[in-house]
């Protein structure tokens, strides 16, 4: 996790439940993206991103690492949470 002009960057492995995390995602305040290996940025608050995610999990059977961009410190400490406690 890096911080830069008050925006948190985050890497996050092995998410096993992908329902629960994009219902995370979904109750966030502030913008939360994804950033792809080609480094573009994939909005996940929408259905659309999400579709495009899980379509890439369902291919190797779960999320094995994701760099996220989220704009809100406490939209981060919601992510935290899901990844301590599930």
């Amino acid at each position: 996790m890096y911080l830069i002009k008050g925006v948190t960057y985050v890497k996050i492995t092995n998410i096993t439940n992908p329902t629960r995390f994009f219902e995370v995602i979904k109750d966030c305040k502030g913008s939360v993206e994804l950033v792809t290996k080609d480094g573009d940025r994939l909005n996940l608050k929408s259905t659309l991103c999400q579709y495009i995610e899980l379509t890439q999990m369902f291919k190797d059977a779960r999320i094995s690492d994701v760099e996220l961009v989220v704009s809100e410190p406490e939209d981060f400490t919601k992510l935290l949470d899901f990844l301590v406690r599930g």
